[in-house]
């Protein structure tokens, strides 16, 4: 008599030994989001694989509007440009891909690559945008990023034209922004221009705009107080290991003199925090 269970096969090493440490019990995306943060303060994992783990978590209840690149911001190619006109333009924002539309920007006629261009360099003459226009995948804004990154995948696609509810363009997605939700940002060559902007912008009121990865030595210097910095190294991290958690975009925390409030960030990162003085609390300090 064959045995029922010799068809089965072990369970994968790393199946087994997250199961050993996670807490199967929970009962919420929080919860697991909660367990996770909880191993990452014990060291089980690197920080890397817990954002990542993280991110595959979050990853389901995000839709394409949560990450699409919206219309204000798209670079549009004309049909009807010239080839310097459109040469002069990729020049200019150096992307690989940009939708084709009519000059009422409303009618999608498809993508076109830049690198397509190369074959006329030396014969503009010759160019006919027809020619190098490639069909684009059309997706909605409500649709989920699972399904958008299995059609990626089974077309081959690199980017996808977003249309609201009434069939307008409402922005664009490529598969970078679909993949940094799970591995995090994803640095190319033009990122690096973005490296002189500064970590703290002082604003009229008298607070401040900090970058999350701002260390917290420098915010020390610029407000003049003496910050803990034993336990992390950056504001962000400051924030995450006095309220135990990632917060979320609006939560605030009152620590030592300031207040800190997330102004962006996801269940993984927080990327720009508000800061002021914490009026009563420098008072008190004040008086002593």
């Amino acid at each position: 008599m064959k045995n029922e269970n010799s068809d089965s096969k072990p369970r994968p090493r790393w199946k087994q030994w997250l199961i050993e440490r996670l807490d199967l019990s929970t009962q919420s995306r929080d919860e697991l989001m909660e367990e996770l943060q909880r191993i990452n303060k014990k060291n089980i994992l690197s920080d890397d694989a817990i954002n990542m783990m993280q991110g595959v978590v979050n990853f389901s209840s995000l839709q394409v509007q949560d990450v699409m690149i919206p219309r204000s911001q798209v670079q549009f190619i004309h049909h009807d440009d010239d080839f310097a006109t459109i040469l002069k333009l990729i020049a200019e924002t150096e992307h690989s891909r940009y939708p084709v539309v009519a000059d009422n920007r409303e009618d999608l006629i498809g993508i076109l690559l830049a690198k397509d261009l190369l074959r006329y360099i030396g014969r503009e003459a010759e160019f006919v945008i027809d020619d190098i226009i490639r069909p684009s995948l059309i997706v909605p804004e409500t649709q989920p990023l699972s399904r958008l990154l299995a059609e990626f995948r089974n077309n081959r696609a690199h980017m996808a034209i977003v249309i609201d509810e009434y069939a307008g363009i409402a922005g664009l997605v490529t598969f970078e922004d679909v993949l940094e939700q799970i591995v995090g940002d994803i640095d190319d060559e033009h990122d690096d221009e973005e490296d002189d902007d500064p970590n703290i912008v002082q604003q009229e009121s008298g607070r401040y705009l900090v970058s999350g990865i701002t260390p917290i030595e420098e915010l020390n210097e610029l407000v003049g107080i003496a910050l803990d910095d034993e336990d992390a190294d950056t504001v962000a991290g400051l924030m995450i290991n006095h309220l135990g958690k990632i917060p979320r975009t609006g939560d605030e925390a009152v620590i030592g003199s300031l207040i800190f409030k997330v102004l962006q960030g996801d269940s993984r990162r927080i990327d720009q925090i508000e800061v002021w003085v914490n009026k009563p609390a420098a008072a008190s300090l004040g008086s002593d």
